[in-house]
């Protein structure tokens, strides 16, 4: 199949799929005119991706599950080393959170003095 129809089967785009290719999680033959033509088990490689990506991993995180990629993910018991990955990206998440919580404590109390509100609701635009 080709970019598009692999695209359109997963839910995707072609630009993410050249992106995965680059990244190394997928590949692609060339046909003669050179347009990538993709194997029917593509797409669960790219839908296995998407799910990883979407709970949070990046695609350098992904490359730890490549072996598991063409199968069904979420039944696959985690090696533990995938599991080493998700804890990594959990903790930096986690701390992530942590910052902008504080950013957001730092702007309500300097939006709290500077209008004299005493109440915890932030001022609205049209306050």
């Amino acid at each position: 199949m080709r970019i598009g129809e692999l695209a359109e089967a997963t839910g995707t785009t072609a630009r993410a799929l050249r992106h995965y290719e680059q990244a190394g999680l997928i590949s692609a033959e060339r046909a003669s005119n050179g347009y990538r033509v993709y194997d029917e088990r593509a797409v669960v490689r790219v839908r296995n991706i998407r799910h990883l990506l979407s709970a949070g991993l990046t695609l350098a995180d992904v490359q730890v599950f490549l072996p598991c990629l063409d199968g069904d993910v979420t039944a696959v018991p985690p090696s533990a080393k995938g599991i080493r990955v998700a804890a990594e990206r959990l903790a930096v998440l986690t701390e992530r959170i942590a910052a902008q919580t504080a950013v957001r404590d730092r702007l309500r109390a300097a939006l709290h003095r500077a209008t004299g509100d005493l109440t915890e609701e932030t001022p609205t635009a049209s306050s």
